[in-house]
């Protein structure tokens, strides 16, 4: 099926390819560069008309003429609309000033033709200026015949001749609707269940059937049509006009190749690889390259047997229903599954088939192989041939949050409803929020939209319903701020961790509460400080250094790492650099296994479940354990596999490594890796008496007790005097007074028990002198 008539009718075909040649090449360009075109014409006519003394009107004329010029490029049967539109206008004009000047007349004429034009457009599957041009057409020769005796009545009759067209217009539409759909409904049903558009099989009376004619603006302005995805569109406009040029190529007597190729998709889910795909099968279709326009949807079930041989058969049944037009196969590294350890003949030989079928019948024949970008890397690199046959591949990008947000607003308007007016603002720093998370690919994008959607309709209809009474038109089918809340955090709740994102100013004051510990709140500030300054910089789009993502925290115990550790990822989730402050605590027994092997898999499934949020790796110093003869081979695994990680997944997780200062510097000087890769030290010192003591109160006063005097007074003398001894590390800093101070309670507790009786509310809440000389006691016996 060479001819390419579909795409441009015979005795129009010289002028439809000059057009197309250069919609082609113009949407070539950059968005940047035809923004550029389009201001130096502005600012070359705004020179023309200050030097040669033109009027203003003439600057408006060229800013008028250059935005349908565009239109015309972009849409170019709602331009041919337009040119009818105007030109009905001005006769009007004219007319309604010879006729009966003065009067509103002739802005009913004019209004008559707007109309006219929007309904044309509202009624599909006929050319909407046509349509126009009919309707005004007949509606130009009732309003000239009767105007001269009454022109008002002109102008009822001039209306009710262009409704009649329009409905004349809109049953033609119809039949040719219904003969579309007859046709597609002679395709087997096996096949309508894999290919939405309903791709005829390739035998027996089927083969009759004629798709409907698509043009090539009809399938780009379907691609143009849809939300977001800019550089794919700019993909598969290049792709467009390298076919064109092939064309224009064998045209002018030059030998050339079928410009056919096959595919690799590549992006996360719900991004509209699909969608994007079914445009690909019309724009061949469109050039006649292709028989049909109808895509075959596929995975790995529809082309692997179950048994060695049947593979072979199925892929190549599936592959002859799909010839003519494009074979889609979704998640197609799931053709190669290796995850007993053992090859996968099954999916090889499905491989193999679809390698010699897309190379025999690459005249026939479009294969398009889609999946995420990391998986479908590894499918390709497993075969030669993939790479070579499917060398065009296409990346999909994530949806941003205004794009998910117009998503929201479009599938809302198909459904009939209508959000809130303070709904928008809300959906958007909720999709903000799970961008920021790096959440948004794991819930889909666009699928996350349409199921927020179904689920806040869900929550409005049982909030109206719960309401009681007759509920107004509006009240059920207009959705609420508080119906999307609810949806969303329905749909988010099974991601671990999902909580509201801490500020900066939280995550601090945090930090400040914390007893003591100055000179590491000061490098903490000063960390955070550094991190949001690269941000705005970022932001702005000026160079930023890279940014710290990983530490060592070395100390004594017991000085409050841990919980520095948390303050450090509500910071980085607070500055967007995290998707969740959460903290995974971890210590050699987490990461080393049972045998060599065993720690790579260990290591690797703890870090996958700290990303988007922190590692925190106590006693790191004991991955590396020099008492073993011939070195820590289990260890060795473990610090390899870890650094790794950081540096593969530095933008998604922070890892903070911990411990004694003497042994930590000798662990960093066994691997140059941990020493370049770890290079912010946060130091811990001890606590002084002063602090020890003011944590015991916090504690204290955490739990709703307090210390009297004389017993802060002993505590002053019992902290400073194991400070002064230079016990304090060895009891563990806080952990002592935690100790201390637990004891103590306990000690007034069995006190007041055994008085029997009752006791006051301040002696249940008070700790005394003796209370905490006989914990001291008790802790020093121990």
């Amino acid at each position: 099926m060479r001819d390419s008539d579909r795409a441009r009718p015979a005795g129009r075909a010289a002028a439809r390819d000059a057009f197309e040649r250069v919609r082609i090449r113009y949407f070539q360009l950059s968005r940047g560069t035809r923004r550029a075109i389009f201001a130096a014409v502005l600012i070359g006519a705004a020179v023309l008309t200050v030097l040669l003394g033109w009027s203003f009107p003439t600057f408006v004329t060229v800013l008028l003429l250059l935005g349908y010029a565009e239109l015309t490029l972009r849409f170019p049967r709602a331009a041919a609309t337009v040119l009818v539109v105007v030109a009905w206008s001005c006769v009007m004009v004219v007319m309604g000033g010879y006729v009966q000047p003065n009067s509103a007349l002739p802005t009913l004429f004019i209004l008559l033709g707007v109309l006219t034009g929007g309904l044309a457009h509202l009624i599909r599957w006929v050319t909407p200026w046509v349509t126009t041009l009919a309707a005004l057409g007949a509606a130009a020769m009732v309003t000239f015949a009767v105007a001269t005796f009454s022109p008002r009545i002109a102008l009822w009759a001039a209306y009710g001749v262009a409704g009649a067209v329009l409905a004349y217009r809109l049953v033609q539409a119809n039949q040719v609707r219904r003969r579309a759909a007859a046709a597609q409904a002679q395709a087997p049903a096996q096949v309508r269940q894999r290919a939405r558009d309903g791709a005829p099989e390739r035998a027996g009376a089927s083969e009759a059937v004629t798709p409907p004619p698509i043009s090539v603006e009809e399938a780009l302005g379907e691609l143009e049509s849809m939300i977001g995805l800019e550089p794919v569109k700019e993909q598969v406009r290049s792709i467009a006009a390298s076919i064109e040029a092939s064309r224009l190529r064998a045209e002018a007597g030059y030998s050339t190749e079928q410009p056919m190729r096959h595919f690799v998709f590549v992006g996360p889910p719900g991004t509209g690889k699909t969608s994007v795909a079914r445009t690909v099968a019309k724009i061949f279709y469109a050039f006649g390259l292709l028989e049909t326009p109808y895509v075959v949807e596929a995975q790995r079930a529809d082309l692997v047997g179950e048994f060695l041989g049947a593979t072979a058969i199925k892929t190549n049944e599936l592959i002859d229903q799909a010839l003519g037009g494009v074979l889609f196969v979704d998640e197609a590294y799931g053709l190669i599954n290796s995850g007993d350890g053992q090859p996968d003949r099954f999916g090889a030989e499905a491989v193999q088939t679809l390698l010699k079928r897309a190379e025999d019948d690459r005249d026939r024949l479009v294969i398009i192989l889609a999946g995420y970008e990391k998986e479908m890397a590894g499918f390709l690199s497993s075969n030669p041939g993939l790479s070579s046959r499917f060398s065009t591949r296409i990346k999909f990008p994530t949806y941003s949050p205004p794009e998910l947000l117009r998503i929201v607003q479009l599938l809302t308007v198909r459904r009939g409803e209508r959000l809130s007016p303070d709904a928008p603002g809300v959906l958007l720093g909720l999709f903000e929020d799970v961008h920021r998370r790096g959440l948004i690919d794991e819930l889909g994008n666009a699928r996350f939209a349409r199921s927020l959607i179904e689920a806040a309709a869900q929550a409005r209809d049982v909030r109206v319903v719960g309401a009681g009474g007759a509920p107004s038109r509006e009240d059920l089918v207009t959705t609420t701020t508080a119906d999307l809340t609810k949806a969303f955090n329905e749909i988010t709740a099974r991601f671990r961790g999902y909580q509201a994102t801490p500020s900066l100013e939280e995550a601090l004051a945090d930090l400040d509460r914390m007893a003591g510990l100055e000179p590491v709140k000061r490098q903490v500030r000063a960390i955070a400080a550094q991190l949001r300054i690269a941000r705005m910089r970022q932001e702005q789009g000026l160079p930023a250094p890279p940014q710290m993502r990983h530490f060592v925290f070395v100390g004594p115990p017991g000085t409050g790492k841990t919980t520095v550790a948390r303050v450090i990822g509500r910071v980085f989730a607070a500055l967007g650099l995290l998707s969740r402050p959460d903290v995974v605590e971890a210590s050699r027994a987490d990461l080393v296994g049972q045998h060599l092997g065993a720690t790579a898999i260990k290591t690797n499934e703890l870090v996958d479940r700290a990303l988007g949020g922190v590692l925190f790796v106590d006693e790191a110093y004991s991955l590396v354990n020099s008492g073993y003869q011939g070195g820590d081979a289990f260890g060795t695994e473990a610090v390899q596999t870890l650094l790794k990680r950081a540096e593969d997944d530095r933008d998604r997780l922070v890892i903070i490594l911990a411990g004694y200062a003497s042994e930590m510097e000798r662990f960093l000087a066994t691997n140059p890796g941990l020493a370049s890769r770890f290079n912010q030290r946060v130091t811990f010192p001890s606590y002084s008496p002063a602090e020890l003591t003011e944590i015991a109160g916090l504690l204290a006063g955490g739990a709703g007790d307090r210390f009297d005097a004389s017993a802060e007074r002993d505590l002053a003398d019992v902290f400073a005097w194991v400070c002064a001894e230079g016990l304090i590390d060895e009891l563990g800093n806080g952990r002592f007074a935690r100790s201390l101070f637990e004891r103590a309670a306990l000690g007034r507790d069995v006190r007041l028990a055994g008085r029997g009786g009752n006791a006051s509310a301040e002696e249940l809440t008070t700790i005394t002198s003796a209370d905490v000389r006989a914990a001291v006691d008790e802790l020093a016996d121990r």
